[in-house]
């Protein structure tokens, strides 16, 4: 299938596996507190509706980008014709709508059930995912703003499908954020004047929408120093009256468009605000809180980029394995001397069937990752919402699980996605298929968002470290419960005992490297990936085993959908024999792990 075809193939039988029958949403989340009246058959329904929606409209637009990317022109970044037309049928379907909560005209749909339907679009074009983060910005005005800047921007945002984007990264700044030069002056009340350069910014410009409102993080005037300092206002392209309605542009001006490997329909931007004439923006909720508030956006950005990783390696196994049933190459390799045997698919090949199984399993492994830390989302809100008292323990769970979901996945599914296109032997090298392309669109999410080991180091050094690693010894608790218990009877005694013997190894692993702290905190920097890694990988093995105990159970009352199930038992069982006995080996290096490198000159390098 060539990428000029409709490339994508949704695996909806696993997303409603991990929903409905794994994390019982239908239950535990729809129609409770502020999750509207959605029950699981709507839900179901839901889905079905925007996989065919993402299948069948929005993956053309796929490759339109690569032959025809955005162009700079007069200061206005204009989009090929393709990428408006799917945006507009996203926005006719009404998707927009489903985690707008029920008070601004949404259907309060849970995150759980959110974060599913964002794979499927994620899937058929990453690219224009992004395109999307107007409606997120609404729900943070909604939740952070005065009530005289929700009455100025809501419903407006979503009436009009105005686009959003987030704006920290600045040219000299990069990844430490509270270098930031941006200023900000008090003009009255909470309008403020905006000045500075800020790079890298996704989708800040575009004629897809009217209008464009852009969350800055800038500093007043003698404000402190670093990220405490910083403040975020709300700036659009053009400014919005009291009233909603549109006046004079705002002199957000876009100075560059970057060229890039991949997720070329993506606008990544330079913006230049207040040069010549005035920006003018209001300061969120009329605080100075600025990152904390960026944060609600942040942490959301990351958790939509490891689905964003995860949903391309899915689609990247989808291509590989029915290019692998389709391609006749060789005959069995047991067969090999016979040159009469006959000619044979490659699926029935051992080293394929390796790199086909490896991509399986991961992708589910990330899917079941995603969708419990999404699960995870649900209770905070059901509890009283982020940084609510009394969401308190499922949130800080919610904030470890996230570099988890951000660096793993971002990692490792660049790794796989070389078996992807492996699998299609020299085809796969050429853009007829559509796998380069995914390589190429997936790589920056290792990058942006905050790197691997910005990941790594937020996870030990912040999440863990805060409440002296309650929340993780907790984590580990459930699972020993599940490594120690009978979960899946017998057929998964194997897989047990290797989950039981990775944690080991973690817990091992984790105490190693407490105690290096105190000689340097460089064994972090050094080990900080390994460990993000391990502990990835021990709660991924988890709950993949406990996938495959619920499709054991499953299997004997719903025997029609015996091969699903089979393929779930095959996935844990690859997962633990393949990939859980590699933290023995991080837990050695982390043990043998030393400063030495810190020795080497520059000039050895």
């Amino acid at each position: 299938m060539s990428s000029s075809s409709l490339h994508y193939t949704p695996n909806l039988r696993d997303i409603e596996f991990n929903l409905f029958e794994f994390l019982d949403i239908g239950r535990t989340s729809l129609g409770k507190g502020p999750f509207g009246d959605l029950d699981e058959t709507a839900a179901r329904q839901t889905l079905e509706t925007f996989a065919q929606l993402c299948t069948q409209e929005l993956a053309k637009s796929f490759d339109e980008s690569e032959h025809n990317p955005p162009k700079l022109v007069n200061g206005e970044v204009k989009l090929p014709p393709g990428l408006k037309a799917a945006m507009g049928a996203y926005y006719d379907a009404g998707m927009h709508l489903l985690e707008t909560p029920t008070h601004l005209g949404g259907l309060g749909a849970p995150p759980s059930l959110g974060w599913a339907a964002f794979e499927l679009l994620l899937g058929s074009n990453p690219a224009l995912a992004f395109f999307t983060l107007g409606n997120l910005l609404a729900r943070v005005i909604d939740k952070l703003g005065t009530e005289s800047q929700k009455q100025r921007f809501l419903p407006h945002i979503l009436d009009k499908r105005w686009s959003g984007s987030m704006v920290l990264t600045e040219p000299d700044a990069g990844s430490d954020v509270g270098a930031a030069r941006t200023k900000a002056r008090q003009v009255n009340g909470d309008v403020w004047e905006i000045e500075g350069v800020k790079r890298f910014i996704t989708n800040g410009e575009s004629d897809i929408a009217e209008n464009i409102i852009h969350m800055v993080l800038a500093r007043p005037d003698g404000a402190a120093p670093g990220t405490k300092g910083l403040s975020l206002f709300v700036v659009p392209k053009f400014w919005v009256n009291e009233d909603g309605s549109l006046g004079e542009h705002n002199n957000v001006v876009c100075t560059k468009l970057e060229k890039k490997m991949g997720l070329k329909g993506s606008v990544t931007c330079e913006l230049t605000f207040g040069d010549g004439k005035p920006t003018r923006g209001l300061l969120l909720g009329d605080v100075h809180d600025g990152i904390r508030q960026m944060f609600h956006i942040i942490e959301n950005a990351r958790m939509a980029v490891g689905l964003k990783s995860m949903a391309a390696l899915s689609a990247g196994y989808f291509r590989a394995l029915s290019f692998a049933k389709d391609r006749v190459q060789g005959s069995d390799l047991a067969k090999a001397r016979d040159k009469s045997a006959p000619r044979v698919s490659i699926l029935q090949h051992p080293d394929v069937r390796r790199m086909l199984m490896a991509q399986k399993a991961h992708a589910e492994g990330l899917r079941a990752l995603a969708l419990f830390t999404a699960s995870v989302q649900d209770q905070v809100e059901l509890q009283g919402g982020h940084r609510s008292t009394a969401a308190g323990e499922a949130d800080v769970l919610n904030d470890m699980l996230l570099p988890l979901v951000k660096g793993y996945s971002s990692e490792k599914a660049y790794e796989l996605l070389s078996l992807s296109l492996q699998v299609h032997g020299g085809s796969g090298f050429l853009t007829d298929y559509p796998v380069e392309q995914y390589i190429r669109d997936q790589k920056i999410d290792s990058l942006y968002e905050g790197t691997t080991h910005i990941q790594a180091l937020d996870l030990l050094m912040r999440k863990v470290a805060r409440d002296g690693g309650a929340t993780l010894s907790g984590l580990l608790g459930r699972i020993r419960e599940t490594a120690e218990g009978n979960e899946g009877g017998p057929e998964l005694k194997t897989e047990r005992a290797a989950l039981a013997e990775a944690l080991g190894h973690l817990e091992t692993l984790l105490g190693t490297l407490m105690g290096k702290l105190g000689e340097s905190v460089y064994h972090v920097g050094f080990q900080g990936n390994r460990v993000l890694f391990a502990v990835a990988e021990v709660v991924i093995g988890w709950l993949l085993v406990r996938h495959a105990a619920v499709a054991l159970e499953r299997m004997k009352s719903n025997p029609g959908d015996k091969a699903f199930y089979s393929g779930k038992v095959a996935s844990a069982r690859w997962f633990c024999h393949e990939v859980l006995p590699g933290i023995a080996h991080a837990a050695r290096m982390v043990e043998n792990g030393n400063l030495d490198l810190m020795d080497v000159a520059e000039e050895s390098f």
